[in-house]
């Protein structure tokens, strides 16, 4: 319980709203994928850019799951921009490509890797490279050369300083806001002025770090010096060519129409190991963990990855499957694989069991039949889906959704939990009338498809979960014969069962035997009794009202079963008073009452 109502809060905070507990959808029809090329009308939740990244997420899954050689994700994913006709967008996948083409990459330790030296200068030259070779040109290059030449050798000219400040790296507080006049301009200035040797020629006023120039830009500066709002992309650049790629993502992740953008940039970083990820589920989307130098700031992956997808899973849920499969790797909090959790989620939310799981006609009788027998389309991501099945009958069972359920355990060869679900459903419903389409003729109908299939394969589960099943199966005929008014069929039930007893000298051997009953049995007793003394109090009348002398019937023989009926009456009512159980309030009130009138 503590487990679950934590995976509530967590999908509270992620304020992912849940799709409802419809009963599962067990039909035959298999939903296209848009990766098909096909996408039913009106029905996908996906925009025309989140389709144009899903289809690239599904060609890299693809080559992975099939053994081929990785393909380059960012790539995959620049090649969107192609189609957006979006210069922000392009130059955003242009910058990603530029800042993650480095050398030291993959790091077995992210962490220790992207505060190296190593790692900071060479993402310093690659954003430099990346502002060079888009802005300072040949053309405007030589422009400077020649005007410092000409002018600026010997005069106070703010160029004169910039250059001199881009030599030495000195003088760090001045912005040079009369030379650079663009934010553009100011990051390669900065860039070019970030130190990382430490020799003591300087004094620490002279020298600029970058976890300093990181500071200034998002801590110092922030959104609103860049005016975020109305340039997001600027504001992206900023932090991105400042190797704060977490920041970047999560900034850009806030504006509904650049979040497909930011999941893919973070995708990319993750499939390259540069991504620093929160270590717990339930953190924000960006935050700091205890320990973590000053500018260091991690990305909850999972939850972005959960965000992004609560918006289509419900409608396109093959789409989704491919971007919880980059979660194959990571756990939870109580160390539970994402992939898993997310994956049986996702069946339950969009009750696509079918198409999801791939039922199969050879597996299952009752209700849910896939007569092509195709493979659902966890199958590719899963080699035994078995583990999966699991986990998906188990969220079903924390739902409450226990018919769903039994269906999935029995696909996951788990005799134990169908029988056990089975007992429950079927201890409320034993006692009513099973009228057409109830309940109980529904429950009936699959607790006797079960017990036929697991005898006839020498299935059995659990002991006493397997004898409380086939009480309770036998309770259910012994009511619908009572309901029916066959008493002697009811009654010729009930003495086979040796769950009451029918004799005095069995009261306590009954008694004894009734603290091995299972709950779900004890909960039918009340009702039990009741039918039981009301068959007795029959068959009594029946015999008083039969003339004397009635052919087939002698007095003497009457009288005799009259007497033994009442003997059974009396063994009931003791029976009643000796067991360890309360009882609905008047049931024995109501026992005495009818074996009063048979005296």
């Amino acid at each position: 319980m503590l487990v679950q109502w934590e995976q509530v809060k967590q999908r509270v905070l992620h304020t992912l709203l849940g799709a409802g507990e419809d009963a599962l959808d067990f039909s035959q029809d298999v939903e296209p994928s848009f990766v098909s090329e096909v996408t039913a009308p009106g029905r996908s939740a996906l925009d025309n850019v989140e389709v144009a990244y899903g289809r690239q997420i599904y060609i890299f899954n693809e080559k992975i799951v099939n053994g081929h050689i990785q393909p380059n994700l960012g790539d995959l994913c620049a090649s969107v921009a192609e189609s957006l006709d979006d210069k922000n967008v392009s130059d955003m996948w242009l910058m990603v490509k530029q800042m993650t083409d480095v050398l030291l990459v993959p790091a077995k330790d992210t962490l220790k890797s992207r505060i190296s030296v190593e790692m900071q200068m060479a993402f310093v030259r690659q954003a430099l490279n990346f502002l060079e070779n888009r802005y300072l040109s040949p053309t405007s290059e030589n422009k400077l050369r020649l005007h410092y030449r000409r002018v600026l050798r010997n005069s106070a000219d703010p160029y004169k300083r910039a250059v001199y400040c881009l030599i030495g790296k000195c003088d760090i507080s001045d912005n040079h806001g009369e030379v650079a006049d663009k934010t553009e301009d100011y990051l390669w200035l900065k860039l070019n002025q970030v130190c990382f040797d430490d020799d003591g020629s300087s004094s620490s006023q002279d020298r600029l770090t970058l976890p300093q120039l990181q500071k200034q830009l998002l801590e110092d500066y922030g959104e609103s010096h860049f005016s975020a709002s109305q340039q997001p992309f600027l504001y992206f650049q900023v932090l991105f060519l400042t190797a704060q790629f977490e920041a970047a993502v999560a900034f850009l992740f806030r504006a509904e129409r650049l979040r497909s953008h930011a999941v893919h940039v973070a995708l990319v970083l993750y499939e390259l190991r540069l991504l620093l990820k929160s270590s717990g589920q339930s953190a924000q989307l960006l935050s700091q963990e205890h320990g973590d130098p000053p500018m260091v700031r991690r990305l909850n992956f999972i939850r972005l990855l959960m965000l992004y997808t609560r918006k289509f899973e419900s409608t396109d849920p093959r789409e989704a499957l491919q971007y919880f499969y980059f979660l194959r790797n990571e756990k939870d909090t109580q160390g539970e694989n994402m992939f898993m959790r997310c994956v049986s989620e996702l069946v339950i939310e969009s009750r696509e069991v079918n198409m999801m799981l791939g039922i199969q006609a050879k597996e299952i009788h009752f209700g849910f039949i896939r007569p092509d027998n195709l493979p659902g389309v966890i199958d590719k991501f899963a080699g035994d889906t078995r583990a999966i099945i699991s986990k998906v009958a188990l969220e079903a069972e924390n739902k409450g959704l226990f018919e769903e359920a039994v269906k999935l355990y029995e696909l996951a060869k788990n005799p134990d939990k169908v029988l056990e679900l089975m007992n429950r459903l079927l201890s409320p419903v034993i006692a009513q009338v099973s009228a057409p389409q109830s309940n109980k003729e529904r429950l009936k109908n699959t607790a006797v498809a079960i017990a036929e299939r697991y005898r006839s394969q020498g299935v059995s589960g659990d002991k006493s979960v397997d004898s409380t099943f086939y009480l309770l199966l036998d309770l259910t005929t012994f009511f619908d014969e009572y309901h029916a008014g066959h008493v002697d069929r009811a009654y010729d039930v009930m003495e086979r069962l040796k769950l009451l007893p029918l004799s005095q000298d069995s009261v306590e051997e009954r008694v004894a035997a009734f603290r091995n009953f299972s709950d779900e049995v004890r909960h039918n007793l009340s009702e039990v009794l009741l039918a039981t003394m009301n068959i007795l109090f029959t068959q009594h009348k029946r015999l008083k009202g039969a003339p004397a002398g009635t052919p087939g019937r002698p007095q003497r023989n009457a009288e005799d079963r009259d007497m033994q009926l009442r003997s059974q009456a009396r063994a009931l009512i003791t029976f009643a008073g000796m067991i360890p159980y309360n009882m609905a309030g008047d049931t024995n009130a109501r026992l005495v009452q009818m074996e009063l009138l048979m005296n």
